[in-house]
């Protein structure tokens, strides 16, 4: 069976994709947001960065053929920013811990 036959490789990047595309949506009122909702949201954020960095790492660690090309292709997309997935997620975790330090720096 090939990677992307797997209901639970399927079900997991649906669910992976709409708890994203939410948490996307609710972030462009952050600024609305208290302290506490702050908070919430950055967790929010980590544990779905968290979940991603495990999918994509059950990718890389595949020997499916079509698991392969989607690295490659997400590799390839990724150049063009001039950035590698690993410089990605190094980002976006700079980017939270910046969240973080403007949360602490309102009280």
């Amino acid at each position: 069976m090939g990677f992307f036959d797997s209901e639970v490789v399927q079900q997991e990047a649906k669910q992976l994709f709409e708890d994203y595309q939410s948490l996307i949506k609710l972030g462009s009122d952050y600024g609305k947001f208290d302290r506490e909702g702050k908070k919430i949201y950055i967790d929010q954020m980590e544990n779905i960065m968290e979940r991603y960095r495990i999918f994509m790492k059950r990718f890389e660690l595949s020997e499916d053929f079509m698991a392969q090309m989607t690295m490659e292709q997400l590799k390839t997309q990724l150049n063009q920013f001039g950035i590698t997935p690993q410089q990605m997620f190094e980002q976006m975790n700079l980017t939270l811990e910046r969240m973080k330090s403007e949360l602490e720096k309102q009280t």
